[in-house]
This record gives structure tokens, C-alpha cells and sequence, in this order.
């Protein structure tokens, strides 16, 4: 006679084997995929204003020095925060975790370079497709509304939290704000700006430069603000977040060195809490050190990336500075165009323009 542990076992391969059957084998995908805009009807913007890339308009006051405040107690990323069985961790098969060793440079030897390869649908990723903009200021909810349907955009990038943020002083993002602009139908992007690279080329984000002491376990403890910033505005579970490193000269070998090891523990700590870890920057500085890094074997680093490269054709393939094959297919978001006003419905905000095919946050 079959003990309980065995029936049970035979039960779970029943139901392994009658899902397999009504999927076809394949892995169900999560989440909506909005259909992007016909290239054919799409017109990029006029050319934007010299200037390097950047998180937009900046003002709201000025950010505080230091590390980002943890309240409440602490947790170490990786810990279950959110009930019995909740393990929290997420993982990206095509993304290796980096070496903990604050002395690695995230790269074994021996090791084979990854491209950061799949559908990150398989591993719980909402995706969105088409077009978006991002503001430092999270506009009102009536203005989205108004821009929801007359403007060509389906998705916005929000601000959410980091030290070297621009507009630390929200005038509307919060839970109810993004609950309402969640239902009028939009996607959401949301970004982090932490501490910036010691060679970080923009004066404004000099102040907010990483430590060289540690930079694995200062960007561990930054990724795990992000990914409370996140929930305290109502992103759950399976959400990207993407970090903002604004353009630095990567070729100064110890300021790279540094900045990746910043990049590898904050990808570490924002997967390790069950979230998309992603990466913002100049496709000419902090895109470029990266697709280096990875030609070079190392490990840890982020699932998708935003790259900003304006007054050029909107794509999210023909990056110059990006092997066609790394991270594919929906990891990419070409910026192609800044500082701009738009108006739509009646409302003018000041933005930056972008073509996605990659995650965004999932919403209640």
C-alpha cells in the first residue's frame, strides 16, 4: 500500500504532466504584452539640445549625503519579508550572480561570457513594447490621464528613490498615484538613482560618488532600498527596477573596476528580493563598460538595459556599442531623445523619449 508520501508524489506528477499536455510544453508567459506602435506610422521628435544624457529636469530641492535611510529593521537581501514560503529570490538563468569576494572583479577564470539571453516572460517579467517617456517630476494623474490615448506613449519611467536623485521631493508619485495611472492603462518603468561612479563626468553627481572601500556591499544595501522604494509604492514581486548610473569615464581602469563591483551587488541584492534588476546610462560610457565586461566573462550583471543615445533613429537592436545577440529578446530601451516638451490633451510636460522592448513593473 502506497504511504502518504508517495501518494502525494504521484499527485504532483499528474498535475506536472496534465499542465505540460495543455501548454504544448511551453512555459506560460506572465503579464501583458501591449502591442507595439507600427513603425511604419512612427516619427521620432525633433532633435534634442546638446547635452549628455541625464535624469531629466532637474529641481525639487536638494538631495541629501549618504546612504539611503533603511527604516524599520533591517533585513539582508535575500531574507523573506512577505510571508510563510515566500523565498523571494529571483532568478535569471542568463544573468550569474557575481562573485561575493569584494576583491573580484566579477569575472572567474575560465569562465564563458554570458549574452544575457531569453525571454524574461520564463522567469516572471511583465514586457512592454513601444513607446514611453520619463520625467523626473511623476506627473499628475490628471495629466496622464490626459496624455493616455493622444499621446504615442504607453509607458512611463518614474523616479522612485536613490541619493543622487533629482527630484527627491515627489509632488504625486505614491501608492494612489500609481494604482490610478496603473489603471488608466499605463506600464511603468521604474528608475534609481543611487551613488554615482568615482569618474562620473556631470558635475551635479559629483557629490553622490560610491566609496572605493567596499562597493559590492554599498551597492547590496542601495539595491535593497530600491526594491523597498518599489514596494512602498505598490510594485510587487517580479517588477524590474532599473539603476541610473549617469555617464563616467570607464577607461580609468580602477573607476571601473569599482563601479562594476557597485553594479554587481546592487543586480545581486534586487534579484535576491524577486525582482528584475536593470541598467540605465550613456550608450557611449556606462552601456559600453558593461557590454566590456561582459565580453570579458563577468558575472552579476543586470537583466535588462536602458540605453541613451539621443539625435539618432529609434531602435532597440542597432546599438553600435551592443553585440546584436546580448540581452535578447526584450532586455533593451534605446533613449533617443532629451530634454523636450511635449503636450498632449491640453497638458505639457517636460521629458525624454524612448523605444521599449523590456520589463516594467507589475502593479498590485
Amino acid at each position: 500500500m502506497a504511504t502518504k508520501n508517495q501518494m502525494m508524489r504521484r499527485a504532483a506528477l499528474l498535475s506536472a504532466a496534465l499542465a505540460t499536455v495543455l501548454t504544448g510544453g511551453a512555459v506560460p508567459a506572465s503579464g501583458a504584452e501591449p502591442t507595439p506602435l507600427d513603425s511604419a506610422a512612427y516619427r521620432p521628435a525633433a532633435p534634442a539640445p546638446d547635452g549628455a544624457p541625464s535624469d531629466p529636469a532637474p529641481g525639487g530641492g536638494a538631495p541629501t549625503p549618504g546612504e539611503p535611510g533603511v527604516p524599520g529593521e533591517p533585513r539582508e537581501p535575500g531574507d523573506p519579508g512577505s510571508g510563510p514560503g515566500d523565498s523571494r529570490e529571483l532568478t535569471d538563468p542568463a544573468a550569474p550572480d557575481a562573485p561575493a569576494d569584494p576583491g573580484s572583479p566579477g569575472a572567474d577564470a575560465g569562465d564563458q561570457p554570458s549574452l544575457v539571453r531569453g525571454d524574461p516572460r520564463e522567469f516572471g517579467a511583465q514586457i512592454f513594447r513601444g513607446n514611453a517617456f520619463d520625467t523626473c517630476q511623476a506627473p499628475s494623474a490628471d495629466t496622464m490621464r490626459a496624455w493616455h490615448g493622444t499621446s504615442p506613449f504607453g509607458a512611463v519611467g518614474v523616479y522612485i528613490g536613490g541619493r543622487g536623485r533629482a527630484c527627491p521631493k515627489q509632488k504625486h508619485l505614491s501608492p494612489d498615484w500609481v494604482r490610478t495611472v496603473d489603471q488608466q492603462g499605463w506600464k511603468l518603468m521604474p528608475v534609481y538613482v543611487g551613488s554615482q561612479a568615482p569618474c562620473v563626468i556631470a558635475k551635479n553627481k559629483r557629490r553622490f560618488r560610491m566609496s572605493d572601500k567596499d562597493p559590492y556591499g554599498q551597492g547590496k544595501r542601495e539595491g535593497l532600498d530600491a526594491v523597498r522604494q518599489a514596494e512602498k509604492l505598490g510594485m510587487g514581486r517580479n517588477s524590474a527596477v532599473y539603476l541610473d548610473m549617469e555617464a563616467y569615464r570607464y577607461k580609468q581602469q580602477k573607476c571601473a573596476d569599482t563601479t562594476l563591483r557597485f553594479i554587481q551587488g546592487w543586480n545581486s541584492a534586487v534579484r535576491a528580493e524577486g525582482y528584475v534588476a536593470g541598467f540605465y546610462s550613456s550608450a557611449d560610457f556606462g552601456v559600453a563598460h558593461l557590454e566590456k565586461a561582459r565580453a570579458a566573462g563577468a558575472r552579476g550583471l543586470p537583466s535588462a538595459v536602458w540605453f541613451a543615445r539621443w539625435r539618432t533613429e529609434p531602435s532597440t537592436d542597432g546599438e553600435r556599442n551592443l553585440n546584436p545577440e546580448a540581452w535578447q529578446p526584450h532586455r533593451r530601451i534605446h533613449q533617443h531623445t532629451g530634454n523636450v516638451k511635449r503636450t498632449y490633451g491640453g497638458h505639457t510636460v517636460h521629458i525624454d523619449q524612448n523605444l521599449v522592448d523590456a520589463p516594467v513593473a507589475v502593479v498590485g
